[in-house]
């Protein structure tokens, strides 16, 4: 999911500004430009000389350590107990992401995201302090399946398994019809968040106008933020 285009919700996010990625793969590295693009500090760790000196020479991140990660000594030599997040982005060694996982979170760390690449090992991440756990590939598949059935969902953040927050163009049927005569709660059970604002383009940006007025016309096109059930986000017309 890449939310981060979203501008609107970027003011809702933590306030956390230092984080840790540990594992530098594919999902490390990307994780590590997304939000070193954001703006935040980030110090990438793995135990590959090369990968920790790709992440430097490409800039995706403020410092870059090599060390063990299954080492405790280590992580708080590296200063981890000091971060707000850490991202433990080890998926294809169990043993050590769930080693690492369980030294971060006794190393304090408040906030610990970790990768997991089947449900036992989510499950066994949980039992040792994850606080949240992603699967990648199965989120990453999810989102193909709804960019290619619903393209009219341009960005979609989760609340939970059943809830989520989407920015999606408004449909040519709500086209000069005002919000109160769509009335997105009553017919879908969503309630509209923000419309973007056509007299005040930025440039390849969109403002928004947010908690807009009920006699406010839609135009179809242009864009809305919604948040609710996901059923009633699947029923919006495209």
């Amino acid at each position: 999911m890449n939310i981060s285009s979203l501008k609107f919700f970027q003011n809702l996010r933590a306030t956390n500004r230092q984080f840790a990625v540990i594992g530098l793969g594919r999902f490390g590295r990307a994780v590590c430009l997304t939000l070193h693009g954001m703006g935040y500090e980030v110090m990438g760790i793995d135990s590959n000389e090369s990968r920790v000196a790709q992440v430097l020479t490409d800039q995706i991140a403020a410092h870059a350590v090599q060390l063990d990660s299954t080492q405790p000594s280590a992580l708080v030599e590296a200063g981890i107990p000091d971060f707000d997040t850490v991202i433990v982005a080890i998926g294809n060694y169990v043993q050590e992401s769930i080693i690492t996982t369980l030294n971060v979170k006794e190393a304090g760390v408040a906030n610990v995201v970790a990768k997991a690449s089947s449900e036992i090992h989510g499950k066994l991440l949980v039992r040792v302090g994850a606080d949240h756990v992603v699967f990648p590939e199965h989120e990453m598949g999810c989102e193909l399946a709804r960019s290619l059935t619903r393209p009219g969902i341009l960005d979609r953040f989760e609340l939970d398994p059943d809830h989520s927050i989407v920015e999606v163009v408004v449909p040519q049927s709500f086209d000069g019809k005002t919000i109160m005569e769509v009335d997105l709660r009553n017919h879908y059970g969503l309630t509209l968040m923000a419309i973007s604002r056509e007299d005040a383009k930025e440039e390849n940006h969109n403002k928004f106008t947010i908690n807009p007025s009920p006699v406010t016309r839609l135009k179809g096109g242009s864009l809305m933020v919604v948040i609710g059930d996901n059923s009633g986000i699947d029923k919006l017309p495209m």
